[in-house]
Order: structure tokens, then C-alpha cells, then sequence
């Protein structure tokens, strides 16, 4: 197999793409790094593509290992045939693999096992061959051994069925066509073990859809739902149409004495060791197919969750909201600096909201607080009127943003919070989460396990191996997109770029600690275990505000600093122009990148990209995000009615629609129906989480808490 072309043809990129992208991970290098320093190699693949092809890499190449190994198994038994080597080393995926490895795999003792050790092969092979023109029980009499063997003719012959019904359900070319017209033609039929029991799967209680045709949330709902004991779910195939087509492939026609022997045999192999064997497979590729689109779903949900703008420059009142425990404030400045912490109990059983009110305003007015993070756990719905009723009272202008807590409780329960705020408790460490998710969302979340977030489906039924990896993916990829302050950096959010591990990141803080602010990017090669491949990697993440080279604080690598320079020279600039904030208009300047690129040694791409950052240093590509619906009322649901248009926050994106925060602690479903009027296959063809949409209510449901909006607004889709 030809790895490079196939990864060319899959990912429909050139096969000098495929090779070049390969080389350089084969060499050691990060994804992030490949995706925004070698776009020559790579002809400027996107991170995206790139963990694709290196995620198809690694299946091919285990594909190829495999091959090997059952080769190499096959020859051993010496049963190796040049026509069955073709065939594995030409197969195509894992299943094709093994369905040609199946009849040489060792396997424990089997009823056509223990037919073959009475000695009934030869039996079973004149049966197969349909030359015997006699009565098979007066056949078989031939084949008792009763001292070590069949004891009976009846026990001789069905021990040769078992060695055809065995051989049967081994053959490749059968399994491969019944997997396919399963898949074409086949049902899931879903029921209930307990009709009368409720839960949250009646509306699997009567469910049938063909396989074909499957949703992937459907299929992980179905799984749990059978997991949990309230739902039966079987596979039901074209039988009889199997049926047919082994008969036509097996049978001779006009053998009397060994027809129907065969078609029992036939519905045996099919029933008893192929239909199971099938329906596992599957399903098992249904459930992978719904994780893997799950997970993709997921990513996309947390990177939008990360990649939101941060809010600067205000100091942040973070509400962890509770009922008997109290709910726990903390004081954060613009730099994420916690200032004050205090409980208060406005909520039941203490109802205490005067003296709450009290302790606000004497907050607010002595830190001047301009923004409220409310957490939407339990009580929030109560916090927020205490807060909307506050925001009336008082004569600052403070506004309030309702944010989500996953993980927060994991965040303030774990090693690294302690190690934080060794003096907080629980509480007061998830009110600080809380305002400074609001502050900088990705400095804050990347302290949290991805899969705790919680903007996905269905996360826990997932292979958390698979999760894991694709979401530390996103939040790399995200980290590395923006890039971080060297000076100011927690190890948690270091450790996520390019090149740098856990260790390096905390030897990053130590040595900041002991020896003060870097100056220079250089100056990393000073940290314990961060060599020059490790600082290749890293060092054009990394950021030096007002350090010794302006070109530090951008997003340019120092392995291109000479061409940056010349650059600025060439246009009538220094270096010290960066400092006051850029060069406007410097990339309209170059009147040929193609030929000034040669003249500099570098790539096109390259020198596009640094054009870009010399004329906005340290540019936020977080800027382009929509910025959080700041409220300072609170709407009911009674407040809802059918008509209302309204303004919302996405706040998760599943596969039949997504979730919309329009301000009244509920979020509203708009189904994938109501988002647009064109045709679209996923919802996030049409929203991403964070994005600030226009809505209209079409219908309420208090009793079940449920709100039914729709995109669609007089002919038009909006986005605000």
C-alpha cells in the first residue's frame, strides 16, 4: 500500500503535500508548529487537515503492521498461499484483514473443533464436493470410531455439518457481502424492556430506522438506553436474501442427497456464528462512526468555547452560586488578581438578601466592580434576580453575564488549585474560576480536564482514550493560535505549547521566579531540559511584552528575524516602530511577494505572515469572536411568548440543533429544521458556540422547561 497517495486521495490534498506533511511529523515536529512555520513544506495545510492526516497515518501504518503480523502467522502454519498474501497485503481496512485471517486464527475449542479431532474433516469434505449418492446417515457409518471418534452415524454427520458451518462463516467473500447488504438493507429494532418504567428513551420504545440511515446521536441514546436496562435493541437483517445468495454460492443443484443437509448447514453457519458475529461489527461501527462525529462536534463546541474574546481591563465580581452553603464571591482585577472573597446568603433556607445586598454594594463600590460572573449551577436562577434587583438600586453601571461552571468544581477541587489559592477553600477557589473564565476564557479553562467542560454529546459513553486526545488537540492547537505571555503564563496553559511539556512548563515558572521577567526569547535555552529543539518548537508561541527585541512580542519565529528585519529596512523602518503598535498598511507596500520573498530567502507564505504581524504586533485572532450579551434585567419563562424576538448566546451545538442562552436561565432548542432555510447536514454549518444569534420563540413548555425557538425571521436567517 502506497500510505502517502492513499492520505493524498482521502484528505484530497497533492501527494507532495501528503509526503511533506508525513517527513515532518516522522521528524518530531508539533502540529501547531508544522500548521504555522513550514506552510512551504506543507503548501499551508491547516492544523485541522493536518491532525487528520496524522490521525490516518498512524491507523494505515497500525493497518500495515497488522498485514504483517498475520502474514507472517499464516506462514508459521505453513498454510500460505501466494492468491491469500495478495489479498491481505491488499485489503484496504482492519476488518478486511481479519475476515481473511479468521479461518488460520487460533481460537478456542469450537463444536467444529472437536468434530476435527474425532477425525469428520474428510466426511464434511466429500459433503462439500455434493458427490455422495447415497444416504448421508449410511455415509457417516463409515466415519464411527466409537473408541476415540463419533460414536454414532448421526453424531458423525453432525459434526461434519459443524465443520461446514464453521468453514461457512469463515469465507471473506461471504462475510464481506452479508456486512454490506446488512448495512444496505438491515433494521434497527429498538423496544422496551418495561414498557409502563419511565425515562428518558420512551420515545426509543417503538423505534425502528434502517441502518443506512442512522443519526449518530440516535445511536449513542440507543446504547445508553440499552446500557441502563430500558431498551432492547436488535439488528434485524434480509435474511432470507442471505439465505439465497449462500445457497446460490454454495449449492450444486440437483444433489438429492446432500441439498438439504447443506441448506440446514447454511441457515446453522448463518444464524448460530455469521449474524451475531455481524450485528456486533455493526454496531460497533456505528457507535465508532457516532463517536468519532461526536467528538468532532465536541472539539469544534470547546475550541468556540475557548477561542471567545476575553474581557480586559474590568475588574470581575465572580458568583458561585448555592443555597444552604451560601453562595461564594470573589474579587478578581483586570489582571486576574483575586482581590477579596466573602459568602453571602441570599438564597434558602437563609433568604438573608437585605444583608447580602449590603455586602454587594459595599464591594462594588469599593473595588469598582463593572461586571458580575454569575455561574449557572444550582441557585443561579435565584442569584440572578437578587442580582437584577441590586442592579436597580445602585448608581454604577455594573452588568452581569450568566457563564457556565463545568468543571469548575473539579478545577477548585484539584492539586493545581490548591496550589494556587492554598488559602481558599473550595468555594471561594470556583468563585475565581468563575470570574476569570469570563476575564480569559482559554487562560482559565485550560486548567480543566477538556472532557469536564461540557459542551459536547453524550461525552462519558465515549473511548475516553479517543476523547482525550482530539480534545487536548483543540486546546493545543487553540493555546498555540493565540499564544501566550512568557511572563505572566500559569505552567498549565505553558505546557500546551508547541514543544513544551509539563516539567519544562513548571521549569519555565521556576526559572521566572528565581531569575525575574524573560527578556528575550533566547533566554529560554537558559531553562532546565529545554533544548534547542524544544525552543525550535516553542519559541514562536511564546510572547515578551516591552522586552529587549520588539519582534519577541509577535508571532514571528526567531528563525526569521534576519528576514524580518531586511524587510523593515528594504520599506524605510526599525524595529522600534513595532513598540508604538505596529506598522498600518506595511503588507499593501510590498508590490510583489513572490519576487521579495526569493530576494529574502524565504517563502511566500512566510513572508505574508510576517507582513501581518509587523503591522499588528501580537494581534488576538480572539478579537474576531462575538463578545458575550452583557444583561442588567431578568426575563421569566412566564415572561416568554410565542412571537418574541430575542437575542442569544450559543452555548452548545449537538447534532439535531443547539442550545441558545436568551436570558431566562433555561436555554432554548433550535432544532437543525429551524436554522436556516437552505439545506445543511450538522448545525454547525450554521452556528458555532459563543456566536450571538437573533431568535423567535415559537413555543413554550413550563412544565417540562422547555423553550422551542427558530432561527428563521421573516424570510431571512440572522446572526448578530
Amino acid at each position: 500500500m502506497d500510505i502517502i497517495q492513499v492520505l493524498a486521495d482521502e484528505l484530497q490534498i497533492r501527494k507532495g503535500q501528503a509526503e511533506a506533511a508525513v517527513r515532518l511529523i516522522d521528524e518530531g515536529n508539533t502540529i501547531p508548529f508544522i500548521a504555522r512555520y513550514r506552510k512551504e513544506a506543507t503548501g499551508s495545510l491547516s492544523d485541522e487537515v493536518l491532525r487528520n492526516l496524522d490521525e490516518r497515518l498512524r491507523y494505515l501504518r497500525g493497518l500495515e503492521e497488522r498485514k504483517s503480523q498475520v502474514i507472517e502467522s499464516i506462514r508459521e502454519q505453513d498454510r500460505l498461499t501466494p492468491q491469500l498474501e495478495k489479498q491481505i497485503r491488499e485489503a484496504a481496512t482492519l476488518v478486511a484483514v481479519e475476515d481473511l485471517y479468521l479461518p488460520y486464527r487460533p481460537k478456542r475449542r469450537t463444536r467444529a473443533g472437536i468434530a476435527k479431532e474425532k477425525g469428520l474433516e474428510p466426511f464434511a469434505d466429500r459433503i462439500w464436493e455434493q458427490e455422495i449418492r447415497t444416504p448421508l446417515l449410511q455415509e457417516a457409518e463409515k466415519y464411527c470410531r466409537p473408541q476415540d471418534g463419533a460414536a454414532t452415524p448421526e453424531e458423525a454427520l453432525e459434526g461434519a455439518l459443524d465443520i461446514l458451518a464453521e468453514r461457512i462463516s469463515e469465507t471473506a467473500r461471504y462475510r464481506t457481502y452479508i456486512r454490506r447488504e446488512t448495512e444496505r438493507e438491515g433494521m434497527l429494532e429498538v423496544s422496551a424492556r418495561d414498557e409502563t418504567a419511565q425515562s428518558v428513551y420512551e420515545m426509543y420504545y417503538h423505534f425502528s430506522e434502517p441502518v443506512s440511515r442512522l443519526a449518530g446521536h440516535r445511536v449513542l441514546a440507543i446504547n445508553r438506553g440499552e446500557k441502563e436496562k430500558f431498551l432492547q435493541v436488535r439488528l434485524q437483517a434480509p435474511e432470507e436474501a442471505i439465505l439465497r445468495y449462500l445457497e446460490k454460492q454454495i449449492l450444486a443443484g440437483n444433489r438429492p442427497q446432500t441439498e438439504p443437509a447443506l441448506k440446514k448447514t447454511i441457515r446453522d453457519s448463518y444464524s448460530r456464528l455469521i449474524a451475531p458475529a455481524i450485528e456486533r461489527e455493526i454496531r460497533g461501527e456505528l457507535t465508532q462512526k457516532a463517536q468519532e462525529s461526536a467528538i468532532r462536534v465536541f472539539g469544534k463546541n470547546l475550541e468556540q468555547l475557548l477561542m471567545q474574546p476575553p474581557i480586559v481591563g474590568r475588574v470581575v465580581l465572580g458568583w458561585d452560586p448555592a443555597f444552604r452553603t451560601g453562595c461564594k464571591l470573589a474579587v478578581v482585577d483586570g489582571t486576574g488578581k483575586v482581590l477579596d472573597t466573602a459568602v453571602i446568603y441570599p438564597t434558602a433556607p437563609q433568604n438573608r438578601v437585605e444583608e447580602s445586598k449590603r455586602i454587594l454594594k459595599q464591594l462594588i463600590r469599593r473595588y469598582h466592580i463593572s461586571l458580575i460572573s454569575l455561574g449557572n449551577g444550582t441557585a443561579s436562577r435565584e442569584s440572578e434576580q437578587i442580582i437584577a434587583g441590586l442592579l436597580k438600586e445602585i448608581p454604577e453601571p455594573v452588568q452581569y453575564v450568566i457563564v457556565s461552571e463545568a468543571g469548575a468544581s473539579v478545577y477548585s477541587a484539584s492539586r493545581l488549585a490548591t496550589e494556587e489559592f492554598p488559602e481558599f477553600d473550595v468555594g471561594q477557589r470556583s468563585a475565581a474560576s468563575i470570574a476569570r473564565r469570563l476575564q480569559d476564557p482559554l487562560s482559565e479553562l485550560v486548567k480543566i480536564d477538556p472532557q469536564s467542560i461540557g459542551v459536547g454529546q453524550y461525552q462519558h459513553d465515549m473511548n475516553q482514550k479517543q476523547l482525550a486526545e482530539a480534545l487536548q488537540g483543540v486546546v493545543e492547537d487553540c493555546v498555540n493560535r493565540v499564544g501566550v505571555d512568557l511572563n505572566t503564563a500559569s505552567a498549565s496553559l505553558l505546557e500546551y505549547i508547541s514543544g513544551i511539556s509539563k516539567t519544562i512548563a513548571r521549569n519555565i515558572v521556576a526559572y521566572r521566579e528565581e531569575h525575574g521577567a524573560f527578556r528575550s526569547r533566547r533566554e529560554l535555552l537558559k531553562v532546565a531540559k529545554l533544548g534547542p529543539r524544544a525552543y525550535e518548537q516553542c519559541a514562536g508561541f511564546t510572547r515578551i511584552q516591552g522586552g529587549d527585541n520588539p519582534l519577541d512580542q509577535t508571532s514571528v519565529h526567531p528563525e526569521s528575524y534576519g528576514a524580518a528585519e531586511a524587510l523593515l529596512n528594504r520599506l524605510g523602518y526599525r524595529l522600534s516602530d513595532l513598540t508604538a503598535g505596529g506598522i498600518p498598511g506595511i503588507g499593501k507596500q510590498i508590490a510583489d511577494y513572490r519576487a521579495l520573498s526569493k530576494e529574502l530567502g524565504i517563502g511566500e507564505p512566510t513572508l505574508r505572515d510576517i507582513a501581518a504581524e509587523l503591522e499588528k504586533p501580537a494581534r488576538d485572532p480572539r478579537e474576531e469572536m462575538p463578545k458575550p450579551v452583557l444583561r442588567t434585567d431578568v426575563m421569566e419563562l412566564s415572561d416568554l411568548k410565542p412571537g418574541m424576538v430575542l437575542k442569544g448566546t450559543v452555548r452548545n451545538v449537538i447534532d439535531f440543533g443547539a442550545f441558545v442562552d436568551i436570558g431566562v436561565h433555561q436555554d432554548g432548542l433550535v432544532h437543525i429544521s429551524q436554522m436556516t432555510r437552505r439545506y445543511i447536514r450538522h448545525p454547525l454549518e450554521a452556528v458555532s458556540v459563543g456566536d450571538v444569534v437573533t431568535v423567535k420563540v415559537l413555543g413554550v413548555d413550563p412544565a417540562r422547561k422547555r423553550i422551542s425557538l427558530t432561527m428563521k425571521l421573516d424570510g431571512q436567517e440572522e446572526k448578530a
